[in-house]
């Protein structure tokens, strides 16, 4: 374990390193928080139209993967009740 490690604590370091990561990324795609909330509203009233979700649960994340970044949307569906058919 090194110094800043048995300073600050691994679980400290790892969440620093994350957050740095998001600041990095958010500086790549040129998104600022705000237009990744307009976008997140925007797939949300979308989605909506066409099936019931759970608007207050969904996450929209950045996830890097070497050079190439992917949005990830997880949205919750509501659960509807089946029809019986017979």
């Amino acid at each position: 374990m090194n110094l800043f490690e048995r300073l600050i604590g691994k679980k400290s370091a790892k969440n620093a390193k994350e957050r740095l990561q998001l600041v990095l990324i958010h500086d790549r795609i040129d998104l600022t928080p705000l237009a990744i909330e307009a976008l997140k509203d925007d797939l949300i009233a979308a989605i909506s139209r066409h099936i019931d979700i759970d608007p207050a649960n969904v996450k929209i994340e950045i996830e890097t993967e070497g050079r190439s970044q992917r949005l990830v949307a997880d949205i919750p569906l509501r659960s509807t009740p089946r029809r019986r058919t017979g």
